[in-house]
């Protein structure tokens, strides 16, 4: 009977395993079936690298270039900012703070993951984006700045949480042996711990950025959403997450721009898959 409750368990966990992976193909096949049909109006090196967005207008312009270049600017501001201190916030909770402030901590970092990100777009929209505007002297504080460190607020949970399991599970063998050769608590975090875990780290950072790229509410809300290729990060941008949400709900069913928006999902569908990816690679190299 035991045997048999466990057979039981073993395939309905294969079965949710194989589940997963089926609806992940359905999706593809999903985006594939619409997205491709923009490239009978458009090829797919003007709509990858075209320079103008102005979907609507007579002919269509389907260039996504400058939502591909907002989305890079966004996610590259926010992994500046977010990985040096979501990293150190990892050492501090694993190596340094005792146990009661380790245990706040990480219930802070929980907390903060939770926020649903309309809420942080919110709180941006009239703390972040007014400071912004008057510390630059910028005509508006919509910019891909104000994006980035949203964001950035949105990948830290990520980063810390994983990487700070990554630095929990270096094997203590090893701290050990750097204190008995006379190390210092620091030298045994910066030359030990921290090259011990580096490739859970590197797969947090990863996954954060994953998290970051696709996020669409917060910087809809405060990165301006000019379909422009910025020049700096002091601009209003726009992200192909961002053009999606914005332009679905008005898109004629059937149209060049309903299909170039499907098109754009799977720009973000590989995008994404490369990072989860290379993140799994990573994690398993740890392994």
């Amino acid at each position: 009977m035991r045997k048999l409750k466990e057979f039981v368990i073993e395939k309905l966990i294969l079965i949710c395993g194989l589940a997963s992976i089926f609806f992940v193909i359905l999706i593809f096949l999903f985006l594939a079936k619409e997205g491709l049909s923009v490239f009978k109006s458009v090829t797919p090196f003007n709509f990858i690298f075209g320079k103008s967005w102005y979907p609507i207008s007579e002919p269509p312009q389907l260039g996504i270039l400058p939502l591909i270049f907002g989305s890079l600017l966004v996610t590259m501001g926010a992994a500046i900012i977010s990985i040096p201190i979501g990293v150190a916030c990892a050492v501090y909770i694993a190596e340094i703070a005792p146990l009661n402030i380790k245990e706040i901590l990480k219930a802070g970092i929980e907390l903060l993951a939770a926020i649903p990100s309309v809420v942080l777009g919110f709180i941006g929209m009239v703390t972040l984006v007014p400071w912004v505007k008057a510390v630059f002297h910028l005509p508006t504080g919509l910019t891909a700045l104000s994006g980035s460190i949203i964001l950035a607020f949105m990948a830290m949970p990520t980063i810390v949480s994983i990487a700070e399991d990554a630095l929990y599970s270096v094997p203590k063998s090893y701290k050990e042996g750097a204190f008995a050769l006379g190390a210092t608590h620091w030298q045994t975090i910066y030359r030990v711990l921290l090259p011990a875990a580096s490739s859970g780290i590197v797969a947090a950072v990863m996954l954060g950025i994953g998290r970051v790229i696709g996020e669409t509410m917060a910087v809809m809300m405060i990165t301006g959403n000019a379909a422009v290729i910025p020049q700096s990060i002091l601009v209003p941008v726009r992200t192909l997450t961002a053009t999606i949400a914005a332009e679905m709900g008005e898109a004629v069913v059937g149209s060049e721009h309903y299909f170039a928006l499907f098109a754009i999902g799977i720009v973000l569908f590989i995008i994404s898959f490369i990072i989860n990816v290379t993140a799994d690679l990573f994690l398993h190299k740890r392994h």
